[in-house]
């Protein structure tokens, strides 16, 4: 019988001593040569898709700040002893600046200098001063479009019509195989040899690693482990918007039926409105109660409030819906919702977050963490951070790909070439 002795070799090229500690057997192999080759079949059919997707994840990491800043122009100190105008006057004035803007809300918020904003669903929504009525605008329009355009090209390449269709399948394919990447990566990044030495040179940047590919093997395992369990978070959760058996699955792994499509009885929360249709009715204005003395009383159920926001009622409601955020607007745990009678201001349903049902709560909170918002600045950072890491493994990874798989090709044709 014949032996056949196998070196296994470093990071920089030598076999490993014989006292080291080998933990690489032929299954071990085989599973690893398949992932590998998949792992880079993926990264190399998706590697452009995944890159767009970060760079413009890195540019939408502090959109809300950056959005709160350019317009705090809005801003204005009222004058003394002045009194807010009513709701419905302040929709009024929008209905007067616009006939068609079909108001379905009203935010305020919880400092005197805020304007109001009157909302229209998806439509779109309009800043109002509360003391004025003055219509403002839609707000720093500049800054709006270009986020507008990062998120669109973030979703789907900034499509629209039948296009955005095919894009939206691309990106949500992309986005499955980047998750691909990242497990198996993990798995791939573990060395051949359990020796200090080896893990070293992948957790930590190797100043050695000078050569162009030394340095981008080095980096695309470095970057790549201290990212990979966020970023696994914030890929797994993109999941849930492009497929609906991921939506759905974060119901059931808690035991829930998904439930169906539509507005539940307080209106939806802010930014996930309706497509901006109906019309308030001319009932409230005959209630007992206005909705100022309603959204009085809302504010009083609610220590530390930021805004509330109020959902205009139809014609024959008698009921009137808010939505009370203690948070910075994307921390849902922080969102809850109140139904108050539009005649006598009696409580008919208080909904805090804690007592939704686990699955609904998971699936609030899936939105926000995808952007990090959920855990407030420091996770916006960390997404931030991870989507700029990831630029970077998909830079290394194509480059890596490139001297694998097409550099020999080169050689081979011009060994070829002088052969002939």
């Amino acid at each position: 019988m014949r032996l056949r002795i196998i070196h296994i070799y470093n990071e920089h090229g030598r076999p490993y001593a014989a006292g080291d500690s080998t933990v690489s057997v032929k299954g071990t192999d085989v599973l690893r040569k398949i992932l590998f080759w998949t792992h880079l079949a993926c990264g190399v059919a998706a590697g452009l898709v995944i890159l767009m997707m970060s760079v413009t994840g890195v540019v939408l990491t502090y959109e809300r700040q950056m959005l709160d800043w350019a317009e705090r122009s809005m801003h204005a100190t009222p004058p003394p002893d002045a009194e807010p105008r009513p709701l419905l006057a302040l929709v009024a004035a929008v209905r007067q600046h616009d006939p068609g803007f079909a108001a379905t809300s009203v935010t305020v918020e919880n400092d005197p200098t805020a304007p109001a904003t009157v909302g229209a669903g998806r439509a779109g929504s309009l800043y109002v001063d509360r003391y004025t009525g003055r219509v403002l605008g839609e707000g720093a329009e500049g800054v709006r479009e270009f986020f507008g355009a990062m998120t669109g090209w973030h979703r789907w390449f900034n499509a629209s019509g039948e296009s955005r269709g095919v894009a939206r399948a691309i990106t949500g394919a992309s986005n499955l195989a980047f998750l691909f990447l990242i497990l198996s990566g993990m798995y791939l990044w573990l060395p051949r040899v359990y020796k200090w030495a080896a893990f070293r040179t992948r957790l930590f940047f190797n100043a050695k690693a000078t050569g162009g590919k030394a340095r981008d093997f080095n980096w695309h395992h470095v970057f790549g482990i201290w990212s990979a369990v966020p970023l696994a978070i914030v890929v797994a959760t993109a999941a849930v918007f492009s497929y609906g058996w991921a939506n759905d699955l974060v119901y059931r792994s808690f035991g829930e039926e998904p439930p169906a499509r539509g507005r539940g009885r307080g209106g939806p929360p802010p930014g996930e409105g309706s497509d901006g249709e109906g019309a308030i009715g001319e009932a409230i204005v005959e209630q007992r109660l206005s909705l100022d003395d309603l959204l009085a009383l809302a504010a009083m159920h609610v220590e530390d409030w930021n805004r509330i926001t109020v959902q205009l009622p139809p014609d024959d409601a008698t009921e009137v819906g808010f939505t009370i955020d203690q948070g910075n607007g994307g921390q849902p745990q922080h969102r809850h919702t109140l139904v108050l009678d539009g005649a006598t201001g009696k409580v008919e349903e208080w909904q805090p977050f804690d007592s939704q049902t686990p699955g609904r709560r998971a699936r609030s909170i899936v939105r926000f963490l995808h952007t990090g918002e959920v855990l407030g600045i420091a996770g916006q950072t960390i997404a931030g951070l991870v989507s700029l890491t990831s630029v970077i493994m998909v830079w290394t990874g194509l480059a890596l790909a490139w001297r694998r798989l097409i550099v020999p090709l080169f050689a081979s044709r011009r060994n070829a070439n002088l052969e002939a």
